[in-house]
């Protein structure tokens, strides 16, 4: 059944309906820009050389994160603009979005799923880029975005179904686009109803779908039975379509369905495709190799920088780097570590305290590491059982590790300004950010060479260890302190570091080109 839409497409509030057709470029508005050139189904308006993106995301920084996926969906999209690309977001609007600032520029967008009627209205803010917010407060207004104290939300199923369906109602009406660029499982969705419900829809006629799996563990699973809750024909349940060992999965949707298909790193890109890596999905990636693009995450600098970043108590660069030992005593201050860490090696963690993220081995490894004369901090939330264990490895060693479980993002800049080495001990790790964060930061990372992290530290600015060890860990650690025992040569590794350049303008380069081979002009 196909959603039933508004009879009025611009029921806004109070808001001038020519300013807001300049704004997007509507057909007919002033901001039209025509061209000749058009692909089929396209109105004259559009500018045939410039690609159109709607990405739809369950996250977007700084309003809504949980990880890497907010900041790059955060980031990209301005990123695109240097290269002449037209790019909004679509995201759910969860209680804890602040809405300062943003206005309702659609009142009434049902969404049918079968018999059942979801009422969404859709919420703009306007920049850096348009971010569109689809709000169903039965849906979304809630204390968690996906679940609560580590248990899911029951429904998530029918959640990610209404946004998938209010996301292509926002391509419909708000924001028509060349290719919907949909991210992680909770858009799977999208792709399977524009090749199923909507394939006979002109509204979408040569619109592409470019899927990106930013972490495969994370699947969106469900039972076979919510097949009938989404509106879909039990035809999609098949090995090469939503199919997962018994149930459904959104993320082997948006595989099956998609017209593209991207990764975070072109080491995680390779890796999926293998049994260690896949989490049972490595052949149906292989057998869509042909179309599967690995593209490193980039760094926003404009928040991630020592010399002008926010939160941190002094500011420094790699000609002064005065600075960084203010922020390291204060750092130690608000941890309550001694001073005479100063003038040994402090360890910085912000992380999820989950297996993958290498708390199993970071844990077994602790007690090594502190008989290095090292400290470490440690920020972070993850499941139950790890957090107890960085609480209780605090307590063993007072006054050499400190914990603190939660989420804090000035925090977190200062655990990456104030720290000397900075750990990832990662049983993989698709892309990872706070690697990257920290060389500029020159906190020398210490990394299992897996996905991401194998691609962004080499020799000479950072160690990697390869073994899934508590012994392996620890002897990398021993490499950098013994590198660190050096303080000439340490502060050349900091610089070198801070050298590197992971901005997004490469990797805006390729999604854009991307884009551009998609809507058929690359």
């Amino acid at each position: 059944m196909r959603c039933r839409e508004p009879d009025n497409p611009f029921t806004k509030l109070g808001e001038d309906l020519v300013a807001w057709q300049r704004f997007h470029r509507f057909p007919g508005g002033p901001g039209c820009r025509l061209t000749q050139a058009r692909r089929p189904g396209l109105p004259a308006c559009y500018n045939s050389d410039v690609a159109r993106v709607l990405m739809v995301s369950p996250e977007c920084a700084p309003l809504a994160k949980t990880g890497g996926l907010a900041d790059v969906v955060g980031s990209l999209p301005t990123a695109l603009g240097a290269y002449g690309d037209e790019v909004a977001v679509v995201t759910p609007r969860y209680r804890a979005i602040d809405m300062k600032g943003m206005r309702r520029v659609y009142d009434s967008l049902p969404v049918y799923l079968g018999p059942a009627r979801f009422d969404t209205s859709i919420y703009l803010a306007a920049e850096p880029f348009p971010l569109y917010l689809v709000d169903c407060p039965p849906l979304y207004d809630r204390k968690g975005f996906y679940g609560e104290a580590g248990v899911d939300y029951p429904d998530n199923h029918i959640r990610f179904a209404v946004f998938a369906r209010a996301a292509l109602g926002v391509a419909r009406r708000l924001f028509r686009t060349d290719v919907l660029h949909c991210h992680d499982w909770q858009s799977g969705l999208v792709p399977v109803y524009l090749k199923t419900l909507l394939a006979g829809d002109p509204t979408f006629l040569g619109v592409k779908t470019l899927f990106s799996v930013h972490n495969l563990a994370y699947q969106g699973l469900f039972p076979r039975t919510a097949l009938a809750e989404l509106a879909l024909d039990p035809g999609v349940y098949r090995p090469d379509g939503m199919e997962f060992f018994g149930r459904i999965s959104y993320l082997r949707g948006g595989i099956a369905f998609a017209d593209a298909l991207s990764t975070v790193s072109p080491t995680y890109a390779r890796e999926i495709q293998t049994p260690e890596y896949g989490f049972g999905l490595d052949g149906a990636l292989r057998g869509r190799a042909g179309v599967l693009s690995g593209i490193l995450n980039g760094a926003d600098y404009r928040e991630w920088n020592p010399e002008t970043g926010p939160f941190i108590p002094a500011h420094y660069s790699a000609d002064d780097l005065s600075g960084k030992r203010i922020c390291k005593r204060e750092l130690l201050r608000e941890f309550g570590l001694p001073e005479a860490a100063m003038e040994r090696p402090l360890i910085g963690i912000v992380s999820r305290f989950t297996d993958q993220k290498g708390a199993d081995i970071l844990v077994e490894a602790a007690g090594g590491i502190v008989a290095e004369d090292v400290y470490l901090v440690a920020l972070g939330t993850g499941e139950p059982k790890y957090e107890e264990l960085f609480r209780s490895m605090a307590a063993r060693h007072p006054d050499r590790i400190a914990v603190r479980i939660g989420y804090d993002n000035p925090l977190a800049h200062r655990v990456e300004a104030g720290a000397d080495l900075f750990l990832m001990p990662s049983r993989w790790e698709p892309c990872g950010l706070n690697q990257i964060y920290s060389l500029r930061y020159g906190t020398v990372p210490v990394v299992r060479a897996t996905g991401g992290l194998d691609d962004t530290i080499e020799d000479g600015i950072g160690f990697k260890f390869v073994e899934y060890t508590g012994q392996a860990l620890l002897e990398a650690v021993r490499s950098a302190v013994r590198a660190f025992a050096d303080g000439d040569a340490w502060r050349e590794t900091m610089r070198r570091g801070m050298a590197k350049d992971f901005s997004w303008k490469k990797s805006a380069a390729a999604y854009s080109a991307l884009y551009q081979r998609l809507a058929g002009r690359g």
